[in-house]
C-alpha cells in the first residue's frame, strides 16, 4: 500500500467520523454554547452586579461605587486578592449550571414522554390484531368449503 493510498485512506476515515451526525451536532452545541457563555456573561457584568453593587451600597458596604468585581481585599503583606472577580464568576457557573439542568430535565422529560408513547403504541397495535384483507377473508372461505366437501 503506497503512501497516497494511505493518505486517502486516512482522509476518507476523517470524513466519516467528521460527517457523522453526532459530530456535527456536537460541533452546533459547542458554537450555541459559547455565544450563551457571552451571554451570561453580559447579564452577570452588566445586569446582576451593578444590582448587587447597588444593594451593598444602600447597605454601607465601602467603595460599591465602583462596583463589585473591584472588591479587592488587601493583606497585610500588600497582596492583593480579588474576590469580586471571584464573586462574578460564581454567578456565571450558577446562572449558566442552572440553565443545563433546566434544559437536560427538559430534553430528558421530552425523551421519557416520547419513549412511553411509542411503547404504549407498541403495546396497542400488539393487544389488537390486524382485520383479515379481502384476500385472507377469500381463502379462509375455500379452506371452510373444502373442509365441508
Amino acid at each position: 500500500m503506497g503512501i497516497k493510498n494511505k493518505a486517502a485512506s486516512l482522509i476518507e476515515e476523517f470524513k466519516a467520523f467528521a460527517f457523522k451526525g453526532n459530530i456535527v451536532d456536537m460541533a452546533i452545541g459547542i458554537i450555541i454554547g459559547a455565544a450563551f457563555g457571552k451571554i451570561v456573561n453580559s447579564f452577570v457584568s452588566d445586569v446582576v452586579m451593578p444590582t448587587v453593587t447597588a444593594i451593598i451600597a444602600k447597605c454601607g458596604g465601602q467603595n460599591a461605587g465602583e462596583g463589585i468585581k473591584t472588591l479587592v481585599y488587601t493583606t497585610s503583606e500588600g497582596i492583593a486578592i480579588p474576590y469580586g472577580t471571584f464573586i462574578g464568576e460564581i454567578l456565571n457557573f450558577l446562572i449558566v449550571a442552572f440553565a443545563v439542568f433546566l434544559l437536560m430535565k427538559k430534553f430528558l422529560g421530552f425523551m421519557q414522554n416520547m419513549r412511553k408513547k411509542k411503547e404504549a403504541e407498541a403495546a396497542a397495535a400488539q393487544a389488537t390484531p390486524p382485520a383479515p384483507s379481502a384476500e385472507e377473508k377469500l381463502l379462509t372461505e375455500i379452506r371452510d368449503l373444502l373442509k365441508n366437501k
